[in-house]
């Protein structure tokens, strides 16, 4: 029996005795690793650190969550772990330093009959459902410097020792949180078509309203409240003067306010904090309740009567009436008109932090990758219920009951629906509020909102949603998240006490002694200061992710969106989720001097466009133009798997996912519709250009027809020409231009090739010559002569013309007349000689 000591929830050691036979070691070989050339890691990590980040300290060790050997470094934004085999960054082992939560050295010995070392591990919590482990050298000191590094740097001193503070600020000229909130209320009154600006903010002409509502500027200096926006949203009959009457009625002077309004209707969505009734509740004020019936105007025309207002506190009842003792509590139903009040059972900040480490450790118990190093032992032998199997869809709020996650999750869906549903079926007026107004009256107002308007739903509605109800109407992002916050002095940080929980002690070894140390200033026990450190923006986030899946057709942005946010809330690395209020954020200059997470997110998609992971592939705003209202037994929450199960059962979070193979095939359609497109582009372009040709075809085909017509009519000429020119007694030679030119110059009635070139007519390949043959045979000079032996048939063989005892008078004119030209008719003559007297 071995005894094994670890740190208990209040802080004292306790001890728990396990059997040898529940010791399951893992076995850490760093000779293997020696000779890893850790300076060539260290030069290979400027490779992957960001814009002005920089390494503080670094080790060499092995994760044990994957037995997988690299180099951590500790820089001033993360700790970042490097793999040796992959020469990568592992991310399960990388995680910024604010997502911290808290650190654990922790000192294990074997047993005697082991030879092996003492192991030295360093074991890291985060808020985003992650236990990683790394196992150091026992030889070295390496551990301490990376711890040291971590108590250094996860909780710094100052607001501006943030790695938000170190990189360059937003070039975006529209970065400023004021315009955008003004431009909300704009919508909301129904004069979307106008847009605020840095001027119209300063100048006070913003302050518009309608038949019903109107913007004040009554807080312009955070005077009224400092945990409230500059500008607020108020029934058009409560004068600035009232508003500041009611103020002193409410805790931390959180009046009630419009968060949203239906202009068709005039349903309003108010929110505030509790009213300060005392133990015996018979404090009252008339400026507040004038302000809260403000908010129940006259029904349309035809409905008659005065709609009616429901006040819904978002605490258990027994909580508000305790609250009573401390000067808070709830309303009562006789002093606001046509007024119920609701409870609606939500525990509070701290109920949500302890579920959530419940839930922490239940997946990292049952995952596949568990942070005690036993995954190929237990997980696969069967030891530990689920096999390392976990599945979103069967880990319910029965089988996860212990740790009440998903039925906190289940109270906020069903308060929200039912304040939709009231505002939506009874055109009715809500007022919500908790303690403060801050934490669970965000929840609900925001849920709300988003089941009530599909703007929200978008992704840029999505973050004026944020920004309207999160960030201008005031939760304190520092203390939720155990980070320091400003102060006026400049040097005083929040304090805030260790997490309540236990660490995750290794169920495999053997615990000798363990330091732990939470990125929570420890507190001591006399403070009268609680732990405000709580995932309530987380859970608010999650509880979005469930209206995700209950209507996959209603939202703009997918699951993956959402992981993406809220790791960039957790991580601090942009300054928009810094501080307590928009008042701290406008004091400390942030929007100023850091990048704005949102513009990170619209550079993302940029590159992808629609396609980006970002988008819901089955996004379609014509189903759900509407209110969301969702049943009650459709409010059955299941396990987030993109966010809850992506370190412990990461196949779980990243397989069988309807959306990623729907996304694919998207991908794929889109890939095929493209080259679709291509072709009967080219199709296109290929009949057009057949279409040419063929006109082109035509026309040439008229003007060969043409062209042969003509060369018919001038061969016919030619022929013609020809025969007349041979009746003249010339032989007409048909050559090209060569062989024209090289034939000795004879007589000719028509100039040479040469002389035609000179004289500016166009070259031929063909040329016609005309040559007047000599009388080698006796033929006689006389023309007559040569055109009777040439064309008369009755020439005699002697040479002498046989006119007249031929008849050659009766034949000449026909013959002639039908072969010879007239023009040489007429030039024939009779030879004196034939009328010699006898």
């Amino acid at each position: 029996m071995e005894t094994r000591r670890r740190s208990s929830s209040s802080g004292e050691l306790e001890e728990t005795q396990i059997t040898e036979s529940e010791t399951v070691d893992t076995i850490i070989d760093f000779e293997a690793v020696e000779s890893a050339d850790v300076d060539a890691v260290s030069r290979r990590s400027s490779d992957f650190l960001l814009k002005a980040e920089h390494v503080v300290a670094e080790g060499f060790a092995v994760l044990v969550n994957t037995d997988e050997a690299g180099t951590v470094f500790v820089t001033n934004f993360r700790l970042l772990f490097l793999s040796e085999e992959s020469r990568d960054v592992v991310a399960l082992g990388t995680i910024p330093l604010t997502t911290i939560e808290k650190f654990n050295k922790i000192v294990v010995k074997q047993p005697p009959s082991e030879k092996t070392p003492t192991r030295r591990l360093l074991q890291v919590v985060g808020k985003d459902m992650r236990i990683i482990i790394f196992a150091f050298r026992p030889t070295t000191k390496q551990r301490r410097d990376v711890f040291n590094a971590l108590v250094r740097w996860t909780k710094p001193t100052l607001l501006w020792d943030f790695y938000a503070f170190t990189i360059s600020p937003s070039k975006d000229s529209n970065t400023n949180p004021k315009v955008r909130l003004i431009n909300e209320y704009y919508r909301l009154l129904g004069m979307g078509s106008l847009q605020s600006s840095i001027e119209s903010i300063e100048d006070g002409s913003f302050k518009l309203s309608n038949d019903w509502w109107r913007i004040s500027d009554v807080n312009a200096n955070y005077n009224m409240c400092t945990t409230y926006p500059f500008a607020l949203l108020v029934p058009k009959a409560i004068s600035d003067k009232d508003l500041l009457k009611a103020c002193t009625f409410r805790a931390r002077c959180r009046l009630p306010v419009i968060s949203w309004c239906d202009r068709r209707t005039g349903a309003v969505l108010a929110r505030s904090s509790q009213p300060l009734v005392g133990l015996m509740r018979n404090m009252r004020s008339n400026a507040d309740e004038n302000l809260v019936g403000a908010l129940c105007t006259q029904l349309p025309s035809g409905k008659g009567g005065q709609r009616k207002l429901y006040i819904a506190d978002a605490r258990p009842r027994k909580n508000a009436l305790a609250n009573g003792a401390m000067g808070g509590g709830s309303e009562s139903s006789s002093n606001y008109f046509q007024c119920e009040i609701v409870f609606l059972g939500i525990d509070n900040i701290h109920a949500m932090r302890d579920s959530l480490v419940r839930l922490r450790d239940y997946l990292d118990t049952h995952g596949s990758k568990s942070s005690d190093g036993m995954s190929s032992y237990l997980r696969t032998g069967g030891w530990t219920w689920g096999g390392g199997n976990l599945s979103s869809m069967s880990a319910s709020v029965s089988t996860l009951g212990d740790s009440g996650w998903l039925s906190h999750i289940q109270n906020v869906l069903a308060g929200s629906a039912w304040i939709a549903a009231r505002v939506a079926l009874e055109s009715a007026s809500m007022l919500v509020h908790c303690s403060d107004g801050w934490d669970r009256t965000s929840q609900l107002v925001a849920l709300a909102s988003l089941l009530l308007d599909p703007y929200y739903r978008t992704i840029k509605g999505f973050q004026a949603l944020v920004e309207k109800d999160w960030l201008a109407f005031g939760h304190p992002f520092s203390d939720r998240a155990g980070m320091p916050n400003f102060s006026g002095s400049g040097n005083t940080p929040v304090e805030m006490s260790r997490h309540s929980s236990s660490p995750n002690i290794l169920s495999s070894s053997l615990l000798q002694s363990s330091v732990s140390f939470s990125s929570q200033a420890p507190v001591s026990s006399n403070t009268q200061h609680s732990n405000n450190y709580s995932p309530i923006f987380l859970q608010w986030v999650d509880c979005v992710s469930q209206l995700l899946r209950m209507y996959p057709f209603a939202f703009e942005f997918s699951s993956a969106f959402l992981v993406d946010f809220l790791d960039c809330v957790l991580s601090c690395r942009f300054g928009n989720f810094l501080c307590n209020s928009d008042n701290e954020r406008d004091k400390a200059c942030v929007y100023e001097v850091t990048e704005c997470v949102w513009e990170y997110l619209d550079d993302m998609r940029t590159s992808e466009g629609s396609s980006h992971v970002h988008y819901n592939v089955f996004y379609d705003p014509s189903k759900h133009d509407g209110p969301l209202l969702p049943p009650a037994a459709a409010l059955a929450p299941t396990i987030w798997p993109q966010f809850h199960l992506r370190w412990s059962c990461p196949s779980e979070a990243e397989s069988g996912q309807v959306e990623d193979q729907c996304r694919s095939m998207m991908d794929k359609y889109s890939e095929l519709q493209k080259a679709k497109d291509l072709a009967e582009s080219s199709v296109r372009e290929i009949t057009k250009t057949v279409e040419s040709l063929t006109a082109e075809l035509v026309n040439e085909s008229q003007v060969s027809n043409s062209a042969v017509a003509l060369a018919k009519k001038a061969n016919r000429e030619n022929c013609s020409i020809i025969r007349a020119i041979g009746s003249l007694g010339c032989k007409v030679h048909v050559s090209d231009t060569e062989d024209i030119e090289n034939r000795p110059a004879e007589k000719t009635d028509m100039p040479s090739p040469r002389e035609r070139d000179d004289s500016g007519d166009e070259k031929t390949d063909m040329s016609v010559s005309i040559v007047v043959t000599a009388d080698n045979a006796g033929i006689h000079e006389n023309a007559t002569d040569r055109i009777c032996e040439s064309l008369c048939p009755l020439w005699a063989r002697d040479e002498c013309c046989r006119w007249p005892d031929g008849g050659c008078a009766r034949l000449g004119s026909q013959f002639i007349g039908l072969k010879a030209n007239y023009d040489a008719f007429d030039k024939l003559c009779i030879h004196d000689s034939y009328f010699q007297p006898e």
